[in-house]
């Protein structure tokens, strides 16, 4: 889920706004945000933010939650 930290990433500089900010409107500590843009939920495990989370984030980030996630391709029917 790297690619979660770096949407995380790019949404809170193009507000310029610093991990600790982000962390606070959202409801998170600054270490547990950190992780999370890092694309971990903790140290060696990939994140895996509840939808609380990604929905408190994406509302401070001024985002639509989908903007942050990475959905897997849609398989054919078939």
């Amino acid at each position: 889920m790297r690619a979660f930290g770096i949407a995380l990433q790019r949404a809170r500089h193009q507000l310029g706004m610093t991990q600790e900010e982000v962390a606070y409107a959202s409801g998170l500590t600054r270490s547990h945000y950190q992780q999370l843009e890092k694309g971990l939920s903790r140290p060696g495990v990939p994140a895996n933010p509840s939808m609380l989370t990604l929905t408190a984030l994406a509302h401070t980030l001024q985002l639509d939650p989908a903007e942050l996630i990475e959905l897997p391709p849609r398989s054919a029917a078939g």
